[in-house]
């Protein structure tokens, strides 16, 4: 157990420092400079998150983050048999589409598996499809999963349970605003109000018009 939690902490330490120089620069970004965009804080925090990847959607085409040129992702990478957590904040995400209106046909909510060898095609399809009807779910290999949570900062992990037949997944909780032009806007930390991401997605939308 030491030992696995050990290098766990040694895989995670660098990726964690990136995410908590981000959280803190959108922290500071609003309490002392409400009035510049959204848009500015991946400026501000000089923390590179998003990148390419070539993942499977949940009907079974294979997809890369080219398919979303031109549309604005609300990101969540989570797993299907998450007990709380990631039912949360996927909910969280569907009602912030539905607050958006009529800007909710520029964003594309996106849930990204950590748990791909649970989280088939099929699965995922139902899984997704239950939460809101344009939320598109990924998976695909291990090293593509891989690939894609590092670009994004996302730390996760396996934790087995000799008392249980299932295990759990260990992993980092947020959604990531990424621009029409496939750029980092900003993140969400669990919990966040819907209301709160609805209002970030149309200040960017307006900041850009």
């Amino acid at each position: 157990m030491k030992t696995r939690l050990a290098l766990f902490v040694s895989i995670a330490s660098a990726t964690l420092a990136m995410v908590i120089v981000v959280t803190v620069g959108i922290t500071l970004w609003q309490s002392q400079s409400p009035q510049k965009t959204v848009r500015s804080i991946a400026t501000a925090t000089g923390v590179k998150i998003g990148g390419p990847f070539v993942l499977t959607n949940h009907n079974g085409q294979e997809v890369t983050e080219a398919a979303f040129s031109g549309s604005y992702m609300l990101i969540y990478f989570g797993y299907s048999f998450c007990p709380d957590v990631c039912p949360t904040e996927l909910q969280n995400i569907a009602v912030a589409m539905d607050e958006l209106g009529k800007h909710a046909e520029r964003v594309t909510p996106v849930f990204i598996t950590v748990d791909p060898a649970r989280d088939t095609v099929a699965f995922i399809k139902d899984y997704v499809e239950a939460f809101h009807p344009k939320m598109v779910g990924l998976t695909g290999p291990q090293e593509n999963i891989d690939k894609a949570a590092r670009s994004y900062r996302v730390f996760y992990a396996k934790v087995d349970d000799a008392s249980s037949t299932e295990y759990l997944m260990d992993h980092t909780s947020y959604v990531y605003l990424m621009g029409p032009d496939g750029k980092f806007v900003t993140m969400f930390g669990a919990n966040t109000p819907p209301e709160e991401i609805a209002a970030a997605v149309v200040q960017d939308i307006k900041e850009r018009s």
